[in-house]
């Protein structure tokens, strides 16, 4: 286990071993090298804080579906339901 000393808090980090494909590596480098990132690992980890994030939009788009299925129908047109989601997906 590797302890991360923030300002803030300490983070507990697991320490893993990966394999990329060489198209990925080069990928991965060329951002590190860019100075977008520090580190693959700090990569990495946005990477996968973005694909939780969508995760969660696409559960919360789900359960709204699911709801709707449920409920009927309605006289509201595409348009203004269209409009009403994306307005409650970006107060989320």
């Amino acid at each position: 286990m590797v302890y991360l000393y923030t300002r803030f808090k300490m983070l507990k980090m697991a320490r893993q071993s990966i394999t990329f494909t060489e198209k990925n590596n080069k990928w991965l480098k060329a951002q590190v090298d860019s100075d977008e990132y520090t580190s693959k690992s700090e990569l990495i980890n946005s990477l996968i804080r973005q694909a939780r994030g969508q995760e969660i939009k696409i559960d919360w788009i789900r359960t709204k579906l699911i709801k709707a299925e449920e409920s009927g129908y309605t006289n509201r047109t595409k348009e203004e339901i269209l409009a009403r989601s994306k307005q409650m997906l970006n107060n989320k």
